[in-house]
Formats: C-alpha cells, sequence, structure tokens
C-alpha cells in the first residue's frame, strides 16, 4: 500500500496544475508506472481539453515514436496507472477515459477515491472490472477528496463551495462610521490585496451585497494579478443598483441576484453550474451565511488599522476552527474551516 501512495501523492501533485482552467471539471493528476518506474504523467487540461488519463497515455506514445504500435500496447499491457479520481466512463467534452485504458491493454489501474458525479459514480470502475482490469480503490482517499474539494461540495451538496474572505481592524471593524473619497477604505496593506486578487482568479464566482456595491463601487476582478476574472454575483433584492457602476462594466460577467436568503442563492447558482464561490461582503451577506452554516472555509484578515467605531466584522462562532495562520507584512491572516457540532 506504501508504493501505492507514492503514486497517488504524485498524482495530486499533478493534478494541481489543472487548477483553476479545468473547472468545472475536476484536476486529476495520472501516472503510468512500469518496472516501478514512472514512464509517463499526466493532468486534466483546461475545460474541454483532454483527461489526465489522455494525456498520461499520450504521452507514451510520445516518448515511444520510435517503436511500432504493438511493443507500445505491449509496454503498457505490463504497466500500472494510478488517478487521483476515478476515470470516467461516458460521453461529455470528451470520450470516456475508461474506454481509452481498456483500448490501450492497460490491466491494471489504482484509483484514489471514487467520482461523486451521478454519471460517473463507480461505473467507470465497474466498465474498467468487466473487462478485466484488476482495480484497486481507495489510496489517500481523504488528500484526493480534498484535491477537488469544489468538485466534491457542488455534486455531493448541490451548492458551490464556499469561501469567506473579509478584513477586520484590531479592533473589530471592516469599515469606518464615515468614508472620505477613497472607496473602500483599506484595512490590509498591498501584499494582502494583492494575494486577495489571486484568490479570486482561482474560483469562478465571487458574491457580495448590493449595499457593498453602492458603498464602495468594487469591480471585483483581477486587476493586481494574472488570471481569469471570477463571474460577479451581487444580491440586488430592491433592484437599484445603477448599471454605471463598475461590478456591471464589461470587465467580467455578472449575475444580478433578487433572492437574498442563503439557501436561495446557493441553488441559483448551482443551476447555473458555478461549483466555487468567494464571498467578499458586506457583513450582512457574510453574517446570514455563517448563521445558516452554509460554508466551508474563511480566510480573515486582521490589519494594524483601529477605526473605534463603524461597521463591525462578523460574528466568529464554534464552528470557526482555525486551521493555519500566516503574517503577511505587518497583516496577520488566519485560515477557518467549517467544523459544525
Amino acid at each position: 500500500m506504501k508504493i501505492h501512495e507514492t503514486y497517488i501523492k504524485r498524482c495530486l501533485q499533478l493534478a494541481k496544475n489543472g487548477l483553476p482552467a479545468a473547472m468545472p471539471n475536476p484536476s486529476v493528476g495520472a501516472v503510468l508506472v512500469h518496472e516501478g518506474k514512472i514512464i509517463a504523467e499526466g493532468y486534466t487540461s483546461a475545460y474541454g481539453g483532454a483527461h489526465a488519463e489522455v494525456n498520461c497515455i499520450a504521452g507514451v506514445y510520445a516518448e515511444q515514436s520510435r517503436s511500432t504500435e504493438a511493443s507500445i500496447k505491449k509496454l503498457l499491457s505490463k504497466s500500472a496507472l494510478y488517478v487521483s479520481l476515478e476515470p470516467c466512463s461516458h460521453y461529455g467534452k470528451t470520450p470516456p477515459c475508461a474506454d481509452l485504458i481498456i483500448d490501450s491493454g492497460i490491466k491494471k489501474v489504482i484509483i484514489g477515491t471514487i467520482d461523486p458525479f451521478a454519471k460517473v459514480a463507480g461505473a467507470g470502475i465497474k466498465k474498467l472490472m468487466v473487462a478485466g482490469c484488476d482495480v484497486s480503490i481507495g489510496v489517500l482517499e481523504d488528500e484526493c477528496r480534498e484535491s477537488n474539494k469544489r468538485f466534491f461540495t457542488y455534486h455531493e451538496k448541490k451548492r458551490p463551495y464556499i469561501i469567506l474572505k473579509w478584513a477586520q481592524t484590531l479592533d473589530g471593524f471592516i469599515a469606518p462610521k464615515t468614508r472620505d473619497a477613497q472607496k473602500p477604505v483599506w484595512i490590509t496593506n498591498k501584499r494582502s490585496r494583492q494575494l486577495v486578487h489571486k484568490w479570486r482568479s482561482e474560483e469562478q464566482a465571487i458574491l457580495v451585497g448590493g449595499k457593498t456595491v453602492l458603498e464602495d463601487n468594487p469591480s471585483l476582478t483581477t486587476r493586481d494579478w494574472e488570471g481569469k476574472n471570477p463571474i460577479r454575483i451581487v444580491v440586488d433584492s430592491k433592484n437599484n443598483l445603477a448599471q454605471d457602476l463598475k461590478i456591471f462594466n464589461n470587465d467580467a460577467k455578472t449575475i444580478s441576484l433578487e433572492e437574498s436568503e442563503p439557501e436561495a442563492i446557493c441553488k441559483t447558482l448551482y443551476e447555473n453550474e458555478i461549483q466555487s464561490l468567494i464571498i467578499e461582503g458586506g457583513r450582512h451577506t457574510l453574517q446570514q451565511f455563517i448563521d445558516a452554516g452554509i460554508w466551508d472555509e474563511a480566510r480573515v484578515f486582521y490589519g494594524k488599522n483601529i477605526f473605534r467605531d463603524g461597521t463591525k466584522a462578523p460574528t466568529i462562532n464554534q464552528t470557526f476552527s482555525e486551521t493555519s495562520r500566516k503574517a503577511i507584512v505587518d497583516d496577520t491572516l488566519i485560515y477557518y474551516k467549517n467544523s459544525p457540532s
């Protein structure tokens, strides 16, 4: 089992290279091993492109380009394929990976975890086993699920993976009582703000309440980081947001929601196939999701400012379990996960 874990760990390393471009597909890593040596590797291409298994097997053919088809098939038949997620068994943007594995003559397949997607969910494993493959399942399963936590949350909980994010002062405020011409009033340093833009590039969507849009007029883009802008979601229950606000410009797609309850928001986003969401404010919106228990992780910056009065930070309750903290120049960033009792 230890040797299996070594190769699945490599699959997980490879899978990181596929995100966020692979979304809404999961990003999978695959390695082919022959006589204790990795002979090819692959990970999921950008959405609509080849899956990890396809890229991995193609790597063998590229490496063995001077060999005959028969000799390559013989090599594959004596190799073991390791994948972090169950090979697909259905036609989507690409043909089934399980069929390719079978046609390639691979006889041994080691899988990190089962795919939760209803069109797969064990069907890929069954197809491989019916074809005579020796299949092992459940190697570093928790790590493999974590690798695609957005994908698993979307299919198992029927909602996006939700990240709460805010910045608060030393005395516990997220905004001052009064504002000058600067909108928003910054609590964190430039390095922290750049990190937030990196996070935006890693998720499918970002959500704020209508009050935040009116007060701060945010762009909600990745302008300080090289990456794709997320879909902008704004809760506009009163339908009173002017179309000349930055959130409605052409930099990214924007979806306005009339519903304001977390459950209804999640239902709409699920129907729009949005797998991951950062909620950046305001206080009321963040607190609603906290109180409903509908969130997965929180990333909270603690700056050096003191406001003495203003908008209080969201209330952290007993479900907030700290996982790590780090200093970003003179800011402190604390990561939490949702640990409901």
